[in-house]
């Protein structure tokens, strides 16, 4: 599998560190407020590649954080807690929000069929882990304690800008520049491992530690769990390209330093949602949700396909109008699945070369726009319709779109709504009429059934019928 790599800016063949096992990490949402659906665009992207992985052989562990504890409004560590904002946002304690907010994000993923990580560990589940971590950095001479809270000293590494073309001028990506800057810092990219009450008086959440009452820096926290989880070696790190600096970079910092050698070798970075105001943001206040879209009358599902249809290194533009066009694309998909008559069995020799082809397009650095359009080669081909179904429900393990189930119920809903037995006994007097060669007779009945909303077809096997 080729697969583009944000550590060294190129596609490169993804080769695990341990033949036939996928270590695979991806960053978790802060839940201090809904996912928007630019953020779930990166899960939809990451979980594509999670169930591919599977679907060609690996056997993958997938692990994610939840971060409940320890970031900050700027993701240089300075600004105000995201979750003590949330809290006082909703006059609720910092676990209430945290626990209300990774349900909502965990019931988000289930309508967009987004399969569970293997573990989901929450930031405040791992202080001793944090800690340890921390203190080996300070014994190593990689970390300095300052004004009580403890950073770490990038002047120590050979290479802290790793994610190409970075350099001083670029710490604008990822720091708000209307924020006062950390005078306790040695150097401008320095980052907070451990902050202590002298950072926050107010901070909810607050643990026992060897430098003071405190609580974690948000980019220990995936460093820690990460090698808790997945061991020594990552093979694959996921998240959006807004993570890349300086979160993932401060992860790679701290992670080597802590390890004494190469962390993760394949880095995974999805693009942005962009709207009429450009990229898609929490702090722009009206940001669009799963549940909005559901009470607008779309299907979850239907904004998944509209993230496949496009690469996920490119940029995607959301419009009420685009969606539109994809849900009526995915309703004509679904209705044209659901006429499908898949009578007898698969012919698995013939599936083959429409395999070949779905995995040829996905192995080319994940390009799921044509392995959407491998779905509509399959409906088109002159194959029977019991191997369009084998094939529709092969590709749909990646794809996750629920085309065969959909078609089913689809199918079971327009079914209930008319007289099948009486549709029944109109096709075999037409077949009748047409084996006495009645073709007056037999084009009056399909007349009348085109007349009812019935669409006929006929096939070697027999006449199928589907509501228009």
């Amino acid at each position: 599998m080729i697969l583009y790599n944000t550590l060294g800016n190129k596609k490169e063949e993804f080769t695990p560190h341990f033949e036939g096992k996928v270590n695979m990490y991806t960053c978790g949402p802060t839940v201090y407020h809904y996912a928007h659906i630019g953020n779930l665009r990166t899960y939809i992207m990451e979980d594509v590649l999670e169930k591919y992985l599977r679907y060609i052989g690996y056997d993958v562990k997938r692990v994610m954080n939840i971060t409940d504890v320890g970031h900050l409004s700027s993701d240089a560590d300075t600004g105000e807690d995201k979750m003590l904002a949330g809290a006082k946002r909703e006059h609720k304690s910092v676990l209430e929000i945290a626990d209300f907010y990774t349900k909502a994000f965990f019931e988000d993923c289930k309508k967009l069929n987004i399969k569970m990580p293997d573990v989901v560990e929450p930031a405040t589940h791992c202080i001793p882990e944090f800690i340890q971590m921390v203190d080996a950095l300070l014994k190593k001479g990689y970390a300095y304690c300052a004004g009580g809270n403890v950073y770490f000293d990038t002047s120590k590494l050979n290479e802290y800008y790793v994610f190409g073309n970075q350099s001083q001028e670029d710490l604008a990506v990822g720091v708000r520049e209307d924020v006062d800057e950390d005078e306790n810092k040695r150097n401008k990219t320095d980052f907070v491992l451990w902050f202590t009450k002298s950072k926050f008086e107010d901070q909810e959440l607050k643990w026992e530690s060897p430098w003071g009452y405190g609580y974690p820096g948000w980019h220990i926290e995936c460093s820690a769990i990460s090698i808790k989880h997945n061991g020594e070696y990552l093979d694959l790190h996921c998240g959006g390209v807004d993570n890349a600096f300086p979160h993932h970079t401060n992860e790679i910092a701290q992670s080597e330093a802590y390890l004494g050698h190469s962390w993760c070798n394949h880095w995974f970075h999805v693009t942005h949602l962009l709207d009429a105001r450009g990229k898609m943001s929490k702090s722009k206040g009206d940001f669009l949700t799963v549940s909005l879209l559901e009470e607008k009358g779309y299907n979850p599902l239907v904004y998944r396909m509209f993230c496949l249809q496009s690469h996920y290194r490119k940029p995607l533009t959301f419009s009420y109008e685009n969606l539109d066009n994809t849900a009526k694309a995915y309703n004509k998909l679904i209705n044209k699945i659901s006429s499908l008559n898949p009578v007898g069995q698969a012919d698995t020799e013939e599936a083959t070369p429409f395999i070949e082809k779905f995995k040829a397009n996905m192995d080319n650095d994940l390009n799921t726009s044509l392995g959407i359009t491998a779905v509509y080669d399959v409906l088109k081909a002159e194959i029977s319709d019991a191997t369009k179904i084998y094939l529709l429900d092969n590709f749909d393990k990646v794809l996750g779109l629920d085309l065969i189930n959909a078609a089913k119920n689809l199918k079971e809903s327009a079914n209930a709504e008319v007289d099948s037995q009486k549709i029944q006994e109109l096709i075999d007097k037409r077949l009748e009429a047409k084996k006495n060669k009645d073709w007056e007779t037999a084009d009056a009945i399909r007349n009348r059934l085109t007349a009812m909303g019935i669409s006929i077809k006929d096939t070697k096997d027999g006449t199928t019928w589907t509501l228009n």
